[in-house]
């Protein structure tokens, strides 16, 4: 399967913070073939990079959209964390910025 620029942007970003590794197309579902872009399966937490929003792609048409929307109710019901990051959050740092935030843990005071 190809990777997508975004993808690898985001991998990128997450591998220069040294940050933990994630799986890549992570299949979460017991039954269903539904896979996360990356994954940390001990914590639950899964990033999507969500590319063709503005391009009218698969996740911004109608049939596309409803079927992301089955994934991740889906996902949320089995106590996944799914963050979302479309091309402008990943090209811009704040998608790596919340991934570090939330990936990195904190020193208690």
């Amino acid at each position: 399967m190809t990777k997508s620029h975004l993808e690898e942007t985001l991998l990128f970003h997450i591998q220069s913070l040294a940050l933990p590794e994630p799986e890549r197309e992570y299949r979460f579902h017991p039954t269903r073939r539904w896979r996360f872009d990356f994954a940390w399966p001990l914590l639950k937490i899964a990033a999507e990079a969500e590319g063709g929003t503005y391009t009218r792609g698969r996740h911004t048409r109608g049939s596309g959209f409803e079927k992301d929307c089955e994934k991740y109710n889906a996902a949320a019901e089995l106590g996944w964390k799914v963050f979302r990051y479309p091309k402008t959050p990943i090209l811009d740092g704040r998608a790596i910025d919340q991934l570090q935030r939330i990936l990195t843990p904190q020193e208690e005071s």
